[in-house]
């Protein structure tokens, strides 16, 4: 027994190490746009998710046994087409499409070498790494939805007596003159609740149809966190002035907001019967 340990533990620390050192020019592309892109710092928590995820299935789960008994050729039909893409798309610098390759190859290999069984329990932490990749058309999207952002916000403290004048994107209070640019977008705090309500619709159990519906609810949620977010800066701009909205306020603002929004998802988790930790993956 130990020995049979000691093989598994020394074959699949070869096949590690061959794996990250074939895959490091998109690791450390990774690494860079989480250090440099803020839509993505939460990007380097990700790998981490996934790694306490697959060490735990194995440690709870009685039926996926360590080592893997047996792998399944089948699974060359996703490793070699996945590799292929991976050295295609590496070639021609295309990172982030490199790195969605590479989540692919991850899996051919797990299938390949410990099975469909294995591939089966291991799939949604190998999917999860689907978070850590940036993609160009976040970026692209920011201002379109800080546009949507401004609108809402600016009809909401209208209501509520606000005197204004808006000019496109522009805003002009009475003591101040604003912009409602990218930075305002949420997009960051969109990806990030989107991340965390489809790693509770795993790590809960409920129906299916509510775990579909929490993950969902991240869209809604995050826009509402960041519209009354900017409502309620406009509301500070007016009060003390553009520099304590937007040196001060607009960026501790955001934490707050973004906890306020869990705080009710994790409400309608409750009432969607979302709410008993599943032990054998935890």
């Amino acid at each position: 027994m130990t020995s049979k340990f000691s093989q598994a533990f020394i074959t699949t620390a070869l096949i590690t190490s061959v794996f990250l050192l074939l895959t490091l020019p998109v690791w450390q592309w990774l690494w860079r746009e989480w250090m440099g892109n803020d839509y993505y710092s939460h990007g380097v928590l990700i790998p981490l998710v996934t790694l306490y995820l697959i060490v735990q299935r194995f440690r709870r789960d009685a039926t996926l046994p360590w080592p893997p008994r047996g792998g399944s050729n089948l699974g060359l039909m996703l490793l070699i087409p996945g590799l292929l893409l991976y050295l295609y798309f590496l070639n021609g610098k295309a990172y982030y499409l490199a790195a969605f390759a590479m989540i692919g190859l991850l899996a051919g290999l797990i299938w390949t070498l410990g099975g469909t069984l294995t591939l089966r329990k291991l799939l949604f932490p190998v999917a999860y790494l689907i978070f850590m990749v940036p993609v160009p058309f976040i970026e692209r999207s920011t201002l379109p939805l800080a546009m949507f952002t401004g609108v809402c916000s600016t009809g909401l403290v209208r209501v509520l007596g606000l005197e204004m004048t808006v000019t496109g994107n522009a805003i002009t209070l009475p003591n101040a003159d604003l912009v409602i640019g990218a930075q305002c977008s949420g997009i960051n705090s969109l990806i990030a609740l989107l991340a965390l309500t489809t790693l509770a619709a795993y790590l809960f159990d409920g129906p299916v149809w509510a775990r579909i519906v929490l993950v969902l609810l991240a869209f809604p949620l995050a826009l509402l966190g960041n519209i009354l977010r900017v409502a309620s800066l406009l509301f500070v701009a007016a009060w003390q002035g553009a520099d304590a909205a937007f040196i001060f306020y607009h960026d501790y603002s955001g934490p707050v907001f973004f906890v306020l929004m869990l705080a009710l998802l994790a409400l309608l988790a409750r009432s969607l019967r979302v709410d008993k930790l599943r032990l054998n993956v935890i």
